[in-house]
This record gives C-alpha cells, sequence and structure tokens, in this order.
C-alpha cells in the first residue's frame, strides 16, 4: 500500500470489506511498519469508512479512497475509484 496525496488530502487503496450499509463501504487498508525495537516488518491493518453515492462496490473490490470532510460521525473518506472488481 503506497500513501499518495491529493493536494494535502491522503489518498490510500484498499479492500471492501462491508457494504452493508446505505451509500457507506467499509475498506481495510493493509500495511507493513517496522517494529521499532526488532525491525520486524509487521503487517496491520485499518477499517476507514467511505461514501459511495451509487452503491457500486461490492465486498472484495480494491478500491481508492480520499481524505474529505466529515460526512457523518464515522465516515471521513470517498470513494475514487474501483481499481479491480471481486471475481
Amino acid at each position: 500500500m503506497a500513501e499518495t496525496r491529493i493536494g494535502n488530502r491522503r489518498v490510500l487503496r484498499g479492500t471492501v470489506v462491508s457494504v452493508s450499509m446505505e451509500k457507506t463501504a467499509v475498506v481495510e487498508v493493509a500495511s507493513l511498519k517496522a517494529h521499532p525495537a526488532y525491525k520486524k516488518r509487521v503487517r496491520s491493518s485499518n477499517r476507514y469508512y467511505a461514501h459511495d453515492e451509487e452503491n457500486q462496490c461490492a465486498v472484495g473490490d480494491v478500491v481508492t479512497i480520499a481524505e474529505t470532510r466529515p460526512l457523518s460521525r464515522l465516515k471521513r473518506w470517498r470513494l475514487i475509484e474501483i481499481v479491480e472488481k471481486a471475481k
């Protein structure tokens, strides 16, 4: 996962893990971080709630999301594009 930017907003790539809410997709973004003392690379992941206006995502899709203004209590990201559809 490479974090990029559009202007000063972060852009992330992740996998959709839930679409049970209307106009919302839960996206899990995985990353590798080095342990501070042992330097072993440890896999971690975060879940982000992203706004999906047309409900076009499905579970398993690889998507790109970008930071945006707060849209609800938990939603601070919006769907930019679907990179790869689930098989």
